[in-house]
């Protein structure tokens, strides 16, 4: 069964990973040869939705014992994982850019609410059905 949240439950859990890879570049800052690094959002949504599409989302979930069904900790965002493009190179190598990862990581966090928002309203409008509202 497709969950009931379509693809905004996969943009959750992208902006999710996005905002840990951006934690991370933040963290490194000043870490000589640390290379900064983002999401491809719109080819990592563009694969979840073909894979909604084609009804092959699998759930993010982790095959901790040799007796769990196989094929369903296969979903990665490393296929869409890029290093970023420094504007201003350092010295030591490091491609973090401290005032461009602070904006990218407030941005990412609003959406990361915009999308929580939307899930939300899936989840009231399924209250009022079964309600009779």
């Amino acid at each position: 069964m497709d969950s009931v949240f379509g693809i905004h439950e996969h943009a959750l859990s992208v902006r999710r990973d996005r905002q840990n890879i951006l934690a991370n570049n933040l963290a490194n800052a000043d870490t000589p040869n640390f290379k900064a690094r983002d999401l491809d959002w719109r080819k990592e949504m563009a694969a979840a939705q073909d894979d909604l599409d084609l009804g092959m989302f699998k759930p993010d979930l982790q095959r901790t014992n040799v007796r769990h069904i196989d094929g369903f900790a296969e979903a990665s965002t490393d296929d869409f994982l890029k290093y970023r493009m420094p504007t201003q190179p350092a010295l030591d190598g490091n491609t973090v850019e401290t005032n461009i990862e602070k904006a990218q990581f407030q941005e990412n966090a609003i959406q990361y609410q915009v999308t929580l928002e939307a899930i939300n309203g899936k989840i009231r409008g399924i209250r009022g059905a079964l309600r009779g509202d």
